[in-house]
């Protein structure tokens, strides 16, 4: 019998990739659902998994759960190799996040690496966390994008060879403004146009689900090269 794979390493997040099922009717697609987000597309690197063990802190309190449902988000190189996954732990009852202190965590190999929607093309956008890249993907699903997953890892994304030109969906505070920065000055670096994009909440996702896709996607319209609006933001209305 083939040995485990230590905890936290990209084979264990391959195992738990592997055990994972798609997301079509499950808890994961009604959770973004109830976050505005949709549709999705069947190329996404989500996946749902039943019972997805998780280890309580010392925040937690006592007899938390050990499993809960969760949505598992796959960590790729710029090879398409799985290096990670991230895993959103769901309740059912509430069809929200569960209620444990870290309903969201990251295992495996995850620096240079992200969640990828789309083919990496010469135009892409990339954003700290998966809700805020699906929201974007919400009123523009033909634009590729990359999710960090945090500020640190966001302003550490490898560029694929063919980028020219990079929109940065910052969120709200001094962790986005700081992945901001250092990823513009690596792009620029690598002769990579970097253009901000600055949402009108927190961050994009409370744009979508509490200002409505209209009042985004007006609101993205300028902050755009004209090119791109016209090919993945108005042909998405």
């Amino acid at each position: 019998r083939e040995p485990k794979a230590p905890s936290g390493t990209p084979e264990a997040a391959q195992r738990l990739a592997a055990a994972s099922l798609a997301i079509h009717g499950t808890l994961v697609a009604d959770y973004l659902a109830g976050r505005s987000i949709g549709p999705l597309q069947a190329s996404d690197p989500l996946r749902y998994h039943p019972r997805c063990y998780y280890r309580p802190s010392r925040k937690d309190r006592p007899g938390t759960r050990r499993a809960w449902p969760a949505m598992i988000a796959l960590v790729t190189n710029l090879a398409g190799a799985i290096t990670g996954v991230h895993r959103t732990w769901l309740d059912p009852t509430t069809i929200d996040k569960a209620p444990v202190a870290y309903p969201r965590r990251a295992m495996g190999h995850l620096l240079g690496h992200g969640v990828r929607f789309g083919r990496a093309g010469p135009v892409m956008v990339a954003g700290e966390g998966i809700e805020t890249i699906l929201s974007l993907r919400t009123i523009m699903p033909a634009l590729p994008a990359i999710a960090g997953l945090s500020g640190a890892h966001l302003a550490a994304i490898r560029f694929p060879p063919d980028l020219r030109r990079l929109y940065i969906a910052r969120d709200e505070d001094s962790t986005g403004a700081a992945a901001e920065t250092l990823l513009t000055r690596r792009a620029v670096e690598a002769g990579i146009e970097a253009i901000p994009l600055a949402p009108m909440l927190d961050d994009f996702n409370s744009d979508l689900h509490g200002l409505r896709a209209d009042r985004l996607r007006a609101h993205l319209a300028p902050q755009l090269r004209d090119e791109d609006a016209e090919r993945h933001l108005l042909m998405s209305s």
